[in-house]
């Protein structure tokens, strides 16, 4: 019986594999190009709207959360910190709560967590399927001053990293 050409070499069967490894390699350190995000109406809880236009000229983090998300609930101090630390510079945050997210649990988080940045509700739950879709949360959108989306986080961003892009981002001219 005759064996495939594939395993009659094993010096050709690890060259092969080196290279795919290498492939891999290189592609993980490709980034994404950025994509405009979403035409998007954001309703806040004061009662106003924001779209996706309204993005332009800040860098901005577009976070889903919800209030019954222990991860959500965890990464909040960061991205109040975060917030904070760029918000003179022309950084925003825009956190939007789930569909499913009961209005007053989110009112009720965001006063006494005192929330600095605006807070949405996405009460049709078109957001979430205009931004990914959003399939778990805390998901987020790094968005630069053209109003394009250059990163995305499933589960909490790593602080560090998420403050150097903000950094990069803040640098670049609109």
């Amino acid at each position: 019986m005759n064996s495939p050409v594939f395993f009659t070499s094993p010096l050709r069967f690890l060259c092969r594999m080196l290279a795919v490894g290498l492939l891999a390699v290189a592609l993980a350190g490709c980034q994404p190009q950025p994509v405009s995000a979403p035409a998007s109406r954001f309703v806040l809880l004061d009662g106003h709207t924001k779209t996706e236009n309204d993005l332009r000229g800040y860098v901005t983090l577009v976070n889903f959360w919800a209030t019954s998300c222990t991860t959500c609930v965890a990464e909040m101090p960061l991205l109040v910190q975060t917030y904070q630390q760029y918000q003179a510079r022309g950084y925003r945050t825009l956190a939007v709560a789930m569909q499913y997210d009961p209005v007053p649990y989110v009112v009720n988080f965001a006063q006494t967590r005192q929330l600095p940045f605006e807070v949405a509700i996405d009460n049709t739950g078109q957001l979430a399927k205009d931004w990914g879709p959003v399939r778990a949360t805390p998901t987020s959108f790094l968005v630069n001053k053209r109003g394009q989306i250059v990163q995305s986080y499933v589960g909490p961003p790593d602080a560090q990293a998420l403050q150097q892009a903000i950094e990069k981002l803040l640098a670049e001219q609109p």
